[in-house]
């Protein structure tokens, strides 16, 4: 798996090179097993002799207090941030948690900043490093999300779910050994993650096709084959076997490189991603425990599913139209219409989705978490809005309803 990066540059070689700048800042990626081992020499070799280490109390049981061991045996100076968890238990990457990292890296001086545990730790961890100027370090605790390696840090301000564009990391180190180990629902939520991909990657296509969104095919195709790995291994992720998690992990990995590549999130987020931003937020401004972003990006790529295959079948009617820009609109899916319907109709059906699911131990769909039909109706009608500037399919069928057959 320490070939991923070299694949990708052969790959991107001829792209120009402000896209490979992106690509550039991640200097080394180690899936292997006793990879927490090699963390201490990579930071001596950039000659950070002072770092904080960001975890929760359960990474830091899995990871962090080993990671902290092996570094003070090289003399390296460790501040360890134990982010608190909210009155309902969980860690969230809000404003308290990212002024408390910011904080100690400006007193302890240090020179790196590094982020032991999940999607969560990590987005808190690359927007602090970002904010204070130095670089962030990915070890993985789990094979949960792709946003390992990503430069957007989704966070919460004032209950608001935004992306603010920060830092990749400089390296990631993913210890086979510590994924194995970790909750079978967070192996889960990571194939959930990939499964996302499906909707993700249609939603792209149709943004390029009907409002001119960038597209770059090399990103499209890697995220294609980090996928389709994935759901060709679902049996061994399933078992989490060594290498189920060493696909998993690396698929994950692809994902985010072929984002950095892109410079955006575009390949790996799309509606999908939309209805779990959406979800979220609710259940902060209701209290509630938040849920896994992978289970719930799978259990949206079902419901998304649903919605754009009946979609595809029922039609578009290309005599309605008149809200702002509906009559542009209406021309450009008119014209591209039968290459959208074909796009729709290679989307694997609902049921389908939801057995892969299933097989992971992961929901199969919304009616299997705790997520209403108003809610669900109401994400489904509003969702678009958490990305605005995203022209998915879900955005236009909400925003120029009269050119849709229902």
């Amino acid at each position: 798996m320490t070939s991923i990066l070299s694949n990708v540059r052969s790959l991107a070689a001829d792209l120009p090179a402000h896209q490979l700048a992106n690509l550039d800042e991640v200097e080394l990626v180690q899936i292997q097993h006793g990879a927490l081992d090699e963390v201490a020499g990579y930071l001596e070799t950039k000659r950070w002799t002072s770092v904080v280490m960001v975890v929760d109390g359960n990474t830091y049981d899995q990871a962090g207090q080993k990671l902290s061991n092996l570094l003070a045996k090289s003399s390296i100076g460790v501040q360890v941030t134990r982010l608190l968890p909210d009155r309902k238990g969980d860690v969230i990457a809000d404003e308290v948690s990212l002024i408390q990292v910011i904080l100690d890296i400006q007193h302890s001086g240090a020179k790196a900043v590094l982020a032991v545990g999940g999607g969560t730790i990590h987005d808190i961890s690359r927007y602090s490093a970002y904010t204070a100027g130095v670089p962030f370090i990915s070890i993985p605790t789990a094979a949960s999300v792709d946003g390992f390696n990503s430069k957007g840090a989704p966070i919460i301000i004032r209950g608001e779910k935004i992306t603010i564009p920060a830092i990749g990391p400089s390296a990631i180190f993913a210890d086979v050994d510590i994924l194995m180990a970790a909750p079978s629902q967070l192996t889960a939520a990571g194939f959930g993650d990939m499964l996302g991909k499906y909707t993700s990657l249609f939603d792209w296509r149709f943004g390029s096709l009907v409002a001119d969104e960038p597209y770059l095919q090399i990103s499209a195709d890697m995220t294609k084959s980090a996928l389709s790995q994935c759901v060709n291994a679902v049996e061994q992720i399933a078992k989490r076997s060594e290498e189920g998690v060493r696909i998993l992990m690396g698929a994950l990995v692809e994902s985010g490189l072929a984002m950095l590549l892109f410079g955006q999130s575009h390949p790996a987020s799309g509606s999908e991603h939309h209805l779990s931003h959406y979800w979220e937020m609710e259940f902060i401004r209701l209290g509630k425990k938040q849920l896994l972003h992978g289970a719930k990006v799978g259990a949206a790529c079902v419901e998304i599913s649903k919605l754009y295959h009946r979609i595809g079948e029922q039609g578009i009617e290309l005599n309605g139209g008149s809200s702002p820009g509906a009559e542009d609109i209406k021309r450009r899916m008119a014209l591209q219409w039968n290459d959208i319907r074909w796009h729709i109709t290679h989307l694997p059906e609902p049921d389908v989705l939801g057995d892969l699911m299933r097989m992971v131990g992961g929901p199969a769909g919304v009616s299997e978490l705790p997520i209403g039909d108003e809610l669900l109706e109401r994400s489904l009608a509003e969702a678009h809005k958490v990305r605005y500037s995203r022209y998915t399919l879900l955005h236009a069928y909400n925003e120029q309803r009269s050119l849709f057959v229902h």
